[in-house]
């Protein structure tokens, strides 16, 4: 996938422009990052698409240096699951962090 950077947001459009998945995150009070929502269109899912923009996000934060938390559940769930791999982005709510996707339609 083509995966596109903007500001608190990382996603993949098809060759028609229509959005194919998404990561949307927010910069918190203390400077932290937390992923709020994760998206990927039905005619991906089942694919691993979700666990590849995961991985893309991860990445990103590790280039940047930055730390995170999920409120997205499937972004909280992905991130416990990958705490070895990725430890220097976790931040110390992650284990504390209550999930809860925003929800805006997409779903």
């Amino acid at each position: 996938m083509n995966w596109q950077y903007e500001n608190g947001r990382i996603y993949s459009t098809d060759e028609n422009s229509e959005l194919m998945a998404e990561a949307t995150f927010i910069r918190k009070e203390n400077g932290e990052m937390d992923i709020d929502h994760t998206y990927v269109n039905p005619v991906l899912r089942g694919q691993g698409v979700a666990a590849q923009m995961m991985e893309v996000v991860a990445e990103y934060f590790r280039k940047e240096q930055l730390k995170t938390t999920a409120t997205c559940s499937y972004a909280n769930i992905w991130l416990k699951r990958h705490e070895k791999q990725y430890p220097d982005i976790l931040s110390e709510d992650t284990s504390d962090q209550a999930a809860a996707c925003k929800i805006d339609g997409k779903h």
